[in-house]
């Protein structure tokens, strides 16, 4: 389990940007800004995390059970509510109430992993969906050109194979995509500037943590 620092945030889209050398830097721009509206602590819950809430929810749109927990804590009702496992010490640092800076979860070149719910593409075939290169086109072939070929055989065992690989739903699933590098940091706007693509759609919510298979993907350099 990822226990490194990190935030949520929603994704904006995709910008470009020029490192000293000259060259283009294309990048994904995630907007953070979340708040800490509570704390699991190993004393009361057996482990230690931050609970973080992004953007704000209506109170009429709210439970009275959830809205009571908010203004037991202080807090307004969040649209969104994460909770993230970090070490003890992490999250001692914080107070309920305290936004995350970005620029004190995450540096400059620092590798994160990200997190997010893919595009849904509906029901695919399994060209598309797992990549078949499909059936040749010659040799009397007719109308079988995108098929998935033989699911099964004929005698024994006389049915369909299982977890064979069949048109379906395809995406609308949650995807991490790992060791991408941070380009650049926009603390006054809570902003975050990472290379290449993040899961997800345009305003969908995305997981920004510490990479796990990075050494310096676990907290900031000295």
């Amino acid at each position: 389990m990822n226990q490194n620092p990190g935030i949520i945030g929603t994704k904006v889209g995709y910008t470009q940007i020029f490192d000293e050398r000259g060259e283009v830097l294309r990048c994904t721009v995630v907007q953070a800004g979340c708040v800490v509206i509570g704390k699991r602590t190993v004393e009361k819950d057996g482990y230690s995390a931050l609970i973080l809430g992004l953007g704000e929810r209506k109170e009429k749109h709210t439970s009275k059970p959830l809205a009571g927990a908010y203004k037991k804590s202080g807090q307004t009702p969040k649209r969104i509510v994460r909770e993230l496992r970090a070490s003890v010490e992490h999250v001692a640092k914080f107070e309920v109430g305290q936004k995350l800076a970005v620029d004190e979860i995450f540096e400059v070149g620092q590798f994160v992993d990200a997190q997010g719910v893919s595009r849904g593409r509906g029901f695919t075939g399994v060209m598309r969906r797992w990549s078949f290169a499909g059936a040749v086109s010659s040799h009397g072939t007719h109308e079988y050109f995108r098929h998935g070929g033989s699911i099964g055989t004929n005698m024994t065992p006389g049915r369909t194979l299982p977890n064979v690989k069949m048109p379906g739903h395809y995406g609308d699933e949650t995807t991490s995509t790992l060791n991408l590098k941070i380009a650049k940091l926009i603390p006054e706007d809570d902003l975050v500037l990472i290379l290449g693509a993040v899961p997800g759609s345009r305003d969908g919510v995305v997981t920004i943590r510490g990479a796990v298979k990075k050494k310096n993907g676990g907290k900031k350099k000295a």
